[in-house]
């Protein structure tokens, strides 16, 4: 096949060497932690269940978060699925995705006897693969509806596939292909159990895709970027500078992590009332609340009334309420059918009015909250900001404890921290096999 194209260039990142920073390598170690202690968390929610119910029907060697094992298809199936149930997964905003739910999942899917290095060089390899995709189709992608986590996450799966398999440059190029014709996912799933489980789709395409192409099957070479190929038909820009610097630069370094269990376009508004709750508003004093926001997220998030635990992850209205209400974002249970009734966020969340602005970056949200006396308060929050990496590390490290526990989330960064020289991955594993949900579940 021609290395000329997309699929080859992409190819050749999956097969050849790499030289991550120290930045990259550590963010990479970041998500691995965030992904495992969210999947861990999401494998009770009945979208995970169901995925993990449908999977222990193929007998297989790949662990299944929620208990019990697979075939490699079935389990990234799984797991891509458990990883984003509590929608509370890392983000990178340059693809508007999450990229880490789909290449983590396929990459453990097929993880044999590898050593710990070459496990997380298929992690770098795809989550880079995700974002590069990502920006390649842009933001004329997104807004066509299409759910980057299911379309460029599928590649980055792949190509991560790819590198565990150890296809060589050639070979690899056909699963890219491959994935073209199967990659999808639509943002009008957003708020019910398809969303989660177009992350665990992109994850199984990518397993299928490596597995298919190393059994012998091939692809058209110009199947992502061809007139009739996926970019073209499925309202890409064809970005062709994002795959300028592959392998030399890293761009999924910055991704951004959640800290409230909800949509992560709601974020910056939540991080802005946090800092006008902290200088003292009180619900009592409120008159009315304005929210600014990215016209992008207005399509998204903006469910004005929801009436589920799930709507509610994607309303600017009723996430405001919470946090004026003193209610813990940052909580899985604060996301409830209860909430979306209960009378105080009701009174509340009809005093917020959220309006668009252009002048925003899809990072940033500002928020004015009106008393009964007449004062303003104002905030505006960027989540894109830098934070100190010790900050974000004890951050992460709290968010993990309270999805788990101090031991789990202890034994996970110990077993992560000693990837680079093991030469296996059975404490990771070890880590990961904390039980299933339920002690009634089939453990064959």
């Amino acid at each position: 096949m021609s290395s000329s194209g997309i699929a080859g260039r992409l190819a050749a990142f999956a097969a050849g060497p790499i030289a991550p920073d120290d930045r990259m390598r550590r963010f990479v170690n970041l998500s691995l932690l965030d992904w495992s202690s969210v999947g861990l968390a999401g494998r009770n929610e009945p979208v995970a269940q169901a995925a993990a119910e449908l999977a222990r029907a193929e007998s297989g060697p790949a662990l299944l978060l929620a208990g019990g094992h697979a075939t490699p298809r079935a389990a990234a199936l799984a797991n891509g699925t458990a990883g984003h149930a509590l929608d509370y997964d890392d983000t990178h905003f340059g693809h508007i995705g999450h990229p880490s739910v789909a290449v983590i999942p396929a990459a453990l899917a097929l993880v044999g006897h590898v050593r710990g290095r070459d496990f997380l060089d298929a992690l770098t390899i795809g989550q880079e693969t995700a974002c590069r995709v990502g920006a390649w189709l842009g933001r004329s992608h997104y807004l066509a509806g299409f759910h980057q986590t299911g379309t460029s996450g599928a590649f980055g799966a792949t190509a991560a596939a790819c590198r565990i398999l150890g296809l060589e440059h050639d070979l690899a190029a056909h699963p890219m292909c491959l994935t073209a014709t199967r990659a999808a996912g639509l943002k009008s799933q957003f708020g019910s159990m398809g969303k989660p489980l177009n992350a665990g789709f992109a994850a199984e395409v990518g397993v299928t895709s490596a597995l298919l192409a190393k059994a012998g099957a091939t692809s058209m070479s110009d199947a992502i970027e061809g007139t009739q190929g996926f970019g073209p038909t499925h309202g890409g820009e064809g970005n062709d500078f994002a795959f300028d610097d592959l392998g030399k630069t890293w761009i999924f370094s910055d991704i951004s992590y959640k800290f409230h269990a909800c949509c992560h376009g709601l974020h910056a508004m939540l991080e802005a009332l946090q800092d006008l709750r902290g200088a003292g508003v009180t619900p009592d004093q409120i008159a009315a609340v304005h929210v600014q926001t990215n016209p992008a997220w207005l399509v998204v998030c903006n469910q004005l009334s929801p009436v589920n635990g799930l709507q509610a992850k994607f309303s600017y209205r009723l996430t405001a309420a919470m946090v004026l209400a003193g209610r813990d974002t940052a909580a899985l249970e604060t996301y409830s059918d209860a909430s979306c009734t209960d009378p105080v966020l009701s009174a509340l969340r009809n005093l917020v009015t959220v309006t668009a602005d252009p002048l925003l970056s899809e990072t940033e949200a500002r928020v004015v909250v009106e008393t009964q006396g007449g004062a303003r308060h104002e905030a505006h929050h960027d989540i894109r900001a830098s934070m100190e990496m010790d900050i974000l590390e004890r951050r992460l490290r709290a968010k993990s404890t309270s999805l788990l526990d101090v031991a789990t989330t202890t034994k996970l960064e110990h077993a992560i921290l000693g990837l680079a020289t093991s030469s296996d991955l059975s404490a990771y594993l070890k880590a990961l096999e904390v039980g299933p949900p339920l002690a009634s579940q089939d453990q064959a």
